[in-house]
């Protein structure tokens, strides 16, 4: 800003310190004009500082615990460096005038603008805010910071209406969050929004369950106040309410519930704010993610390492969608859509065709004939009995390859059962159109499937009608002059992982593998099914199809395939099937944890060799997967390389590395 620093640069009492940001200030450096926003904690002023205009956080000082919290803020403050955090560009740390300078932010805050502005921003803008937002706390997270009060009245935009977290108020080191007791949350900070609030840190609406409990807040209670938010952006709506009117929002919540009511509702009743339509255009996957980060359980929510991978793939996603929307002359063609007669503009290469949507729209209609019904509600719920406690992770990689061919699915708690959860690897070949229509349409026929047969039958039903469908997809779109290449068969492996309570089930076809550690050792859940292995070359031929020797292995059909199993591969069918061998176990207190992984790992890494590394990162499933990953591509892994990794029992992370 170009305001002198005047030495020594630090607070009347000494304990803050900064090199780059002055911490008292010349009367005549500063004017405060208009106030912006009043609470009871502070008051905002638009000012001018060295002739430019800025946000003048007053505090209201009333007690000597006022002011300790004051120099807590302003420590934390000037340690902070992050593009997507509010700017502190100066501060007044000396009587009588304590303040803090911000930089200014044209769009003011994001509730302002949902519930004054009425402002409607696209699903690609909600992916950025989310995106940038996650990033931040990300940081924050890093640094061993819980910022306690994530809400849209405290995410504040500029002119590009890029946010930016403020408001650190109620900010803690996570070391000294165990220290804090109930008895002195008043005084540790007031809430600063919300109705009905005396005692409680953070804002009701936002709050997570184990705060409304009275437990210690933690970094995951932060990733539930971003769930509700994120979902406020998409919705425009107050958080349980239909209403975008925040004063009216709030009257019509205080006629609703009491404090204790809506606190009940949340915590014993599992109430949550409705969530974003599909038909908004609000992706599914995004849908997904917001379920999972206001989830009632802490440990089930993922860490913004993990959210920020997540949003990266979903806006990764919707670009390669409207890139294929915007290539002109190309239809975007759905199956059964009605086809335009004049097809003469049509492009003569597949890949202008978007697999993941086609698998997307078939799940969608297929999951309208889903039961009500539960799923799977015939196995045991034994409270007695032995339930794993999952956190997961995944990381994908083209490796070597100049294109990517892999896709994956994690879907935890499947339709909001907490206890069921499946994942998934796809492994494409001759072109990823089978592995992108499969990782989305597989999951629609689980679903289906899952109220009226056993988890083993519905796993071998799903993978087939999967791949049935994509057959016929292929058959329509060939159907079409010039819509894909008669000679196109893409095919791909796929490895279905489902866990339904203390139950593991491992579907495959193909050369995709999944292991469990086991008291510390691998235990192979499934088998590679691959020309080489004798049973599958005597499968294939009395199927009738040809297996014979070519460069350097056995090989299927004139396509030398390798594999005996997979979805698609039309010319090769029925003989290389889709019907995948299904494992299941019980799963006990000795199994650690689960790897999933394209063959691009396994070419390179035995399931030892795996074991190993993971005994020697840090516990946090997604990073054990990267660091897979990573491996793999250094041990000159030639091909694309996808990994995911569950933990099946609650693991820290720097703490064990055993």
């Amino acid at each position: 800003m170009g305001v002198q620093i005047l030495e020594p640069n630090t607070c009347i009492r000494g304990c803050c310190s900064s090199k780059t940001i002055p911490l008292h200030l010349p009367a005549s450096s500063y004017t405060l004009l208009s106030p912006i926003a009043r609470g009871s904690e502070s008051v905002v002023y638009e000012g001018i500082l060295d002739g430019k205009r800025v946000a003048v956080k007053k505090p209201i000082l009333s007690t000597s615990e006022d002011l300790d919290k004051f120099h807590k803020e302003l420590q934390m403050l000037c340690k902070l460096d992050h593009p997507g955090i509010a700017t502190l560009v100066a501060a007044h740390a000396r009587p009588p005038n304590y303040m803090f300078f911000f930089q200014f932010y044209e769009s003011r805050n994001l509730a302002e603008q949902l519930h004054v502005e009425e402002w409607n921003p696209g699903i690609d803008q909600v992916l950025k805010i989310a995106f940038q937002l996650a990033q931040a706390l990300q940081y924050l997270h890093s640094l061993g910071i819980a910022h306690r009060d994530v809400k849209p009245a405290n995410i504040l935009l500029d002119r590009n209406y890029y946010p930016h977290l403020a408001d650190f108020g109620l900010a803690e080191y996570k070391k000294d969050l165990r220290k804090i007791s109930i008895e002195n949350w008043k005084s540790s900070g007031k809430p600063t929004g919300g109705f009905h609030k005396k005692n409680m840190v953070g804002t009701l609406l936002y709050m997570a369950p184990e705060i409304l409990k009275k437990d210690i807040h933690t970094e995951k209670s932060d990733v539930y106040s971003f769930g509700i938010s994120i979902n406020e952006l998409l919705t425009g709506v107050v958080p349980y309410t239909d209403l975008r009117a925040e004063a009216q929002a709030h009257t019509v919540l205080e006629m609703r519930y009491t404090e204790q009511q809506l606190t009940a509702a949340v915590v014993s009743e599992g109430l949550r704010p409705v969530l974003a339509d599909p038909e908004s255009g609000a992706p599914t996957s995004l849908l997904s993610l917001i379920e999972r980060c206001w989830n009632a359980d802490p440990e089930s929510r993922p860490s913004f390492e993990n959210i920020v991978m997540e949003l990266d793939s979903i806006m990764e996603h919707a670009k390669k969608e409207k890139e294929v929307e915007n290539i002109p002359g190309v239809p975007y063609i759905f199956l059964g859509d009605q086809l335009p007669s004049d097809v003469s503009n049509i492009r003569t290469y597949q890949e202008s065709i978007n697999w993941f949507t086609q698998g997307e729209q078939l799940a969608k209609r297929t999951s309208l004939s889903a039961s009500s019904a539960r799923m799977w509600a015939d196995l045991s719920n034994n409270s007695l009995e032995y339930h794993p406690i999952l956190s997961w992770g995944s990381f994908a990689t083209c490796g070597r390859r100049e294109t990517m061919e892999d896709t994956h699915f994690l879907m935890p708690q499947m339709c909001g059962e907490k206890d069921i959860h499946i994942f998934g690897i796809f492994d494409g070949h001759r072109g990823a159109a089978a592995a992108e229509f499969s990782a989305r349409a597989l999951p629609g026929f689980l679903q289906t499937l899952g109220s009226t047969n056993s988890p083993s039958d519905a796993l071998l039903e799903a993978f087939v009608k999967t791949d049935i469908a994509f057959r016929n997809e292929l058959l329509a779109l060939r159907n079409i002059k010039g819509a894909v290449q008669k000679d196109w068969h893409p095919g791909c492996t796929a490895v279905v992982a489902l866990i339904v309570r203390n139950h593991l089930f491992v579907a495959n076809a193909g050369d995709c593998r999944t292991i469990l550690c086991r008291g510390g050792h691998p235990f192979a859940l499934s088998k590679d099914h691959i020309a080489s292995s004798l049973e599958e070359r005597e499968r294939v031929i009395s199927a009738g199809g040809q297996v014979k020797w070519q460069v350097d292995t056995w090989r299927v059909g004139p396509a030398a395939l390798q594999v005996t199993r997979s979805i698609g591969d039309d010319d090769l069918k029925p003989a290389v099937t889709a019907e995948p061998e299904i494992t299941k176990i019980n799963l006990s207190p000795e199994d650690e944890y689960l790897v999933m992984a394209s063959d691009g790992l396994w070419d390179v890494m035995s399931n030892e060799d795996v074991v190993s590394i993971i005994r020697d990162t840090v516990k946090e499933p997604g990073m054990c997967s990267k660091r897979l990953a990573t491996e793999a591509a250094e041990r000159g892994s030639k091909d694309n390389i996808t990994v995911i990794v569950v933990f099946l029992r609650p693991v820290s992370t720097a703490e064990r590395i055993y």
